[in-house]
């Protein structure tokens, strides 16, 4: 029994992930452009920098 509960809980934490993500989406727009366009940015940064540490090591 304690498994399948987990697994419910786990599906009603993803939708609710999913929803509140919607929620923000479309309530506010500008605000989720800037923090997927922070969120790529970081990402980017942190690669680069992971480039940068193997160009040195050669």
């Amino acid at each position: 029994m304690g498994v399948v509960t987990a697994v419910q809980v786990k599906k009603i934490l993803k939708w609710g992930a999913v929803a509140l993500v919607a929620f923000y989406l479309l309530s506010r727009p500008h605000d989720a452009a800037d923090t997927v366009t922070g969120a790529v940015t970081g990402v980017m940064n942190a690669a680069d920098s992971v480039a940068q540490f193997f160009a040195r090591l050669s």
